[in-house]
């Protein structure tokens, strides 16, 4: 799990044999390593769970004037979620494209994308998505939706969102009771239970 996820030593000193997924996201968390909790659970979800949590996180940070495309990345992210078809992880792709992978919907969206299926084009010869990297994309997305505005709330947020992360891993929705986009507007998490 430290090998993929890509954590650092100071991560992999907190990780001890035989110790559950549990035990070492409490253990990253008491240490103050959210970014590396984070990474963890991204990985440690089932990759609709996953992706789920990326658009509650995003969902709550993001701003009320966000961009149609970024808009739309995040909905197909959503729509994969709910109907994981092989359309709809396509067009999460192609609806991250059109933000240029600039936004933590982007990321989400991809992170539906790597979740199975061949990345290559339709009708091309398969080539399967290596392990963790619809993990990547999601950490990446939960990560980003926690800086991207006021970075200095980045730390509260990450807080949040394990807190929404491990409800979902608990079998909860994950969603958020108060928005995090710092300006009041949004919503609180995605509207529609999973």
């Amino acid at each position: 799990m430290a090998d993929l996820c890509a954590l650092d030593d100071a991560a992999r000193l907190l990780l001890a044999p035989d110790q559950s997924p549990t035990d070492y996201l409490a253990a990253l968390i008491g240490a103050g390593r959210r970014a590396d909790a984070v990474r963890v659970l991204a990985h440690a979800l089932p990759p609709r769970e996953a992706v789920w949590w990326a658009c509650v996180c995003i969902r709550a940070t993001l701003p009320p004037d966000a961009p149609e495309p970024v808009l739309s990345a995040l909905e197909s992210a959503r729509a994969w979620v709910f109907q994981p078809s092989e359309a709809n992880r396509r067009a999460a792709y192609a609806s991250a494209q059109a933000t240029d992978f600039q936004h933590a919907a982007s990321w989400a969206a991809v992170g539906a994308f790597w979740s199975g299926g061949s990345m290559a084009p339709a009708g091309a010869p398969d080539v399967p998505a290596p392990d963790g990297l619809a993990g990547k994309a999601v950490a990446a997305a939960v990560i980003l939706a926690a800086v991207t505005r006021q970075p200095e709330q980045g730390n509260q947020r990450l807080a949040a969102f394990l807190d929404s992360g491990l409800d979902i891993a608990a079998g909860g929705n994950g969603r958020l009771t108060e928005t995090l986009s710092g300006s009041g507007a949004g919503g609180a998490g995605e509207g529609d239970a999973r």
